[in-house]
């Protein structure tokens, strides 16, 4: 993506939610070389962040509600955590957590577009978000997948003021036309039980490699590598406990 820095609006950071945590954390940090760091303190419940050297880029957690699925979420950055949720519910979205501090590191709120993709809202206080992008290993770009993407496109450019690509194969989201993210229409070929969601990709030197890797260590291909026309090898990944991700080729542009 074109960010190379948490901006207003963007996507500042990913985290997974998923029933296994020590499993999950060994199978990131030896697909990406993470290293992770959990919070000892009782009221983090577990909460574990990824770090690439001294960066940190992902957090891991344990399921804190029965209904939290197994699934990585993407937060954007806001300044106003408070007018943001007042934003999405103007806009046709749902609130269903917050806003409510974390701690002195920032206020978030889990929201709901109107296709149904759960999202975070990240005011951010001591923390500002992932502290490198685009690099092996870190974010590298968002994906929203959904069946309303007319609705969807009218929400994120209302709520956010985002920018979107003329494209009726891929649209792609941007902040002043800097590009971040794109959006997939989900036709008759996904299941009808998967819902609308948003997926990160993760920047990698080796698309092949790494996707080999991920199914030796118990993961799953959802989408085989494939190089995308004017665009970067890419693969789409369920991790062994069931949460999907994608990879894209180190120094390629969505």
């Amino acid at each position: 993506m074109k960010l190379d820095r948490p901006v207003t609006g963007g996507p500042c950071w990913t985290e997974l939610g998923t029933t296994d945590l020590e499993a999950a954390k060994c199978f990131y940090a030896d697909l990406f070389g993470w290293r992770p760091e959990t919070d000892p303190r009782q009221e983090a419940g577990g909460y574990t962040v990824a770090h690439l050297g001294e960066a940190a880029v992902a957090a891991l957690s344990p399921l804190y509600q029965e209904s939290q699925p197994v699934a990585w979420t993407v937060s954007f950055a806001v300044a106003d955590a408070d007018a943001a949720a007042a934003a999405v519910t103007a806009a046709g979205g749902t609130v269903v957590l917050g806003p409510m501090d974390v701690f002195d590191v920032g206020r978030f709120a889990v929201v709901f577009d109107p296709g149904g993709a759960a999202f975070q809202l990240w005011q951010p206080r001591a923390f500002p978000g992932a502290g490198l992008f685009n690099a092996p290993g870190a974010l590298g770009w968002v994906e929203l997948m959904t069946r309303a993407p007319d609705r969807v496109k009218e929400f994120y450019t209302t709520v956010f003021g985002w920018t979107v690509s003329a494209s009726d194969y891929y649209p792609q989201w941007g902040i002043d036309g800097a590009d971040f993210g794109g959006m997939v229409t989900m036709g008759d070929k996904f299941p009808h039980e998967v819902p609308s969601h948003w997926m990160p990709y993760f920047t990698v030197e080796d698309v092949d490699a790494t996707a080999d890797a991920a199914v030796q260590a118990g993961g799953h291909l959802l989408m085989e590598p494939m190089s995308v026309p004017h665009g970067p090898r890419i693969a789409v990944l369920r991790d062994p406990q069931g949460a999907a991700f994608g990879v894209h080729a180190a120094g390629e542009e969505g």
